[in-house]
C-alpha cells in the first residue's frame, strides 16, 4: 500500500508519499512547496482569489506525482487557515470540484496529535517512558504537544504563527521598536501557560522556522534533510541569529542562503515565537525535526 499525506498549511504545502514494507514505514517521497494560502486570512477571515489558485496549482503538481508513483490513497488535511477562513467550505468545494481531492479540516487538538506522532516516529522506542514536548510553529498557529512514547499526555494550540504575527506586527523589515514590542507582547501572552520543563524532558520543534535555523547553524549551501533532523539548536545560536536578522531588510533577509525567498518575510516573527517558548520553557537546546503531521498521517493511514 503507497500512501500520499498532504498537509494544507497556512503558509507551505507539505507532500509525503510513503509505503509499508514489513510493518514499517518507507519514505518514498517528501514534496515541499510554499503556497501562503493563510495571506490575509488573518484579518479578512477569507482565502483570497489568489490564493485558490496558489494551492490549485501545488495541489494538481502534487497530484501528478501521485498518479506516477502509483499512490493507492491520496489523504489531504488543513489547519489553521481553514479553520479560520469564513469561505472555508468554498475553498473544499473548489478543489474538489476543480481536482476531485477532498480536504479535510483538522482540530487544532488532532493537528498537535498528528504533529506529535509524526515528529517522534523516528526517535528510538526506548526509553519508552521519556516525556517528548513537540513545538510545531505553523503560519497561522503554533502547536505545543506533550506525551510518553507515541502517546499524547497533553495538547495545546494557539493563534499565534509566523505569517499571523507578521501581518499583525512584523510587516516592514526591519521592524520599529514599537513593532517589535507588539509582537513581542502579543507572543508572550500567547505562549503564558508555558512553564519551566523538567531537565529529563526532551524537546523537539518541527515546521520551516526550525528546519531553516538548522540549515543556516549548519552554513548549508542547499537544503540537506538528513543533516537538518536531528540537529540541535543551541538557544544562544538561535539569538546570535535572530540579533542578525534583526536590523535587516527585506532585500537583506533575501540574500541570505538558507532563507527561501517566500519564507524570507515570516523568518523574524518564527524566531521570535521560538525565543520566547525556549525562555518561557527554561530550555537551552531544541532539537530539530524534518518530520511533522504529514509522517503522523500516513501512520494512521497504515494502521501503525
Amino acid at each position: 500500500m503507497r500512501v500520499a499525506a498532504i498537509d494544507i498549511g497556512t503558509n507551505t504545502i507539505l507532500m509525503l508519499i510513503a509505503e509499508q514494507v514489513d510493518g514499517a514505514m518507507r519514505l518514498v517521497r517528501d514534496e515541499h512547496a510554499i503556497a501562503r494560502m493563510g495571506r490575509r486570512v488573518d484579518r479578512q477571515r477569507r482565502i483570497l482569489p489568489e490564493s485558490f489558485d496558489r494551492v490549485e496549482g501545488v495541489l494538481r503538481s502534487y497530484l501528478e506525482i501521485c498518479r506516477s508513483e502509483r499512490c493507492d490513497t491520496v489523504l489531504a488535511v488543513g489547519t489553521s487557515a481553514l479553520r479560520d477562513a469564513e469561505n472555508r467550505e468554498d475553498f473544499l468545494d473548489y478543489m474538489r470540484t476543480k481536482l476531485g481531492i477532498s480536504v479535510r479540516i483538522l482540530s487544532g487538538d488532532e493537528e498537535a496529535r498528528l504533529s506529535y506522532r509524526g515528529a517522534v516516529s523516528a526517535l528510538p522506542k526506548e526509553p519508552a517512558l521519556q516525556r517528548r514536548v513537540v513545538l510545531d510553529i505553523g503560519g497561522g498557529s503554533t502547536e505545543l504537544i506533550e506525551g510518553t512514547g507515541e502517546e499524547v499526555l497533553t495538547a495545546r494550540s494557539t493563534n499565534v504563527g509566523s505569517v499571523r504575527l507578521s501581518e499583525r506586527f512584523l510587516s516592514n523589515l526591519p521592524p520599529t521598536a514599537a513593532a517589535l514590542e507588539q509582537a513581542t507582547r502579543e507572543v508572550d501572552t500567547a505562549l503564558s501557560f508555558v512553564k519551566p520543563m523538567e531537565s529529563d524532558r526532551l524537546c523537539i520543534g518541527v515546521a520551516g522556522t526550525l528546519t531553516t535555523l538548522a540549515s543556516i547553524d549548519l552554513g548549508l549551501a542547499r537544503f540537506d534533510r538528513e543533516r537538518v533532523d536531528g540537529h540541535t539548536l543551541e538557544r544562544s545560536r538561535i539569538e546570535q541569529i535572530f540579533e542578525k536578522l534583526l536590523p535587516l531588510s527585506l532585500a537583506e533577509v533575501l540574500a541570505i542562503p538558507q532563507i527561501l525567498p517566500q519564507r524570507a518575510d515570516i523568518i523574524l516573527a518564527g524566531v521570535l515565537i521560538l525565543r520566547i517558548f525556549m525562555d518561557r520553557a527554561g530550555l537551552r537546546s531544541i532539537r530539530v525535526s524534518d518530520r511533522g503531521l504529514r509522517h503522523g498521517l500516513a501512520l494512521e493511514a497504515f494502521g501503525s
